[in-house]
């Protein structure tokens, strides 16, 4: 009898949404077609888990273990997997925020110059990554009310993953201090709960390519 394949879990750091996948065919959905995706195998979950919250290996090279052996498969995504270049037509989005918590602010630019789209804040009692997390539902709305298809590149993970489970894990205390913050990530998750959207939200990769173009330039 021929053995049986061994069980691997996927990671998408970079791809349509990312997060750990439990078959090659999840995973093939995230980065088919997405210029710069990255990905690799892994044969725990554990192991995956892990490699997702520590945002991966340096190298843009994949795992070849990750990618099926059948050529026409090979041929589909060999260009897609291998690019190092984002997409300059999209919107870049990031926050800023002195204290965690503390007082957050976050803006979306256009990713070929730099201008900015939106700006939100500042509001108290908040975290990066609700900043973040807000950022990236208040693009994906506006785009919706444009129509347009554009994708989004932020560079956290958790709240790239945040949006995908349609939810801010946060610790944040709901109190009279906060209302006006919980009010915001209550809507953002139900506007993702109702709202459907084509866009890519895709990991910025900062060692690649510099901080982000939504960067505040408040760092060091």
């Amino acid at each position: 009898m021929p053995k049986k394949p061994k069980k691997k879990y996927y990671v998408v750091w970079s791809g349509k949404q990312p997060g750990v996948f439990s078959t090659w065919e999840d995973c093939k959905r995230q980065v088919h077609g997405v210029p710069g995706s990255r990905f690799r195998s892994y044969p725990t979950e554990e192991e995956a888990k892990q490699a997702y919250e520590s945002g991966g290996p340096n190298s843009r090279i994949r795992d070849t273990k990750a990618i099926p052996k059948h050529k026409a498969q090979l041929d589909i995504f060999s260009n897609d997997v291998q690019s190092i270049n984002f997409e300059e037509e999209s919107i870049s989005v990031d926050a800023a925020c002195s204290g965690n918590p503390g007082i957050m602010e976050y803006q979306g630019v256009y990713t070929k110059n730099g201008k900015q789209i939106f700006h939100f804040g500042p509001i108290d009692h908040a975290t990066n990554n609700i900043g973040e997390f807000l950022a990236i539902v208040h693009a994906l709305a506006l785009l919706k009310q444009k129509q347009s298809n554009l994708p989004i590149y932020s560079d956290s993970l958790t709240a790239i993953s945040w949006v995908r489970n349609k939810k801010a894990n946060t610790n944040i205390e709901q109190n009279a201090s906060t209302k006006r913050l919980w009010l915001l990530i209550r809507r953002a998750e139900i506007w993702l709960q109702t709202n459907e959207y084509p866009n890519k939200i895709i990991k910025w990769e900062t060692k690649v390519w510099g901080e982000i173009k939504a960067d505040f330039g408040r760092k060091g």
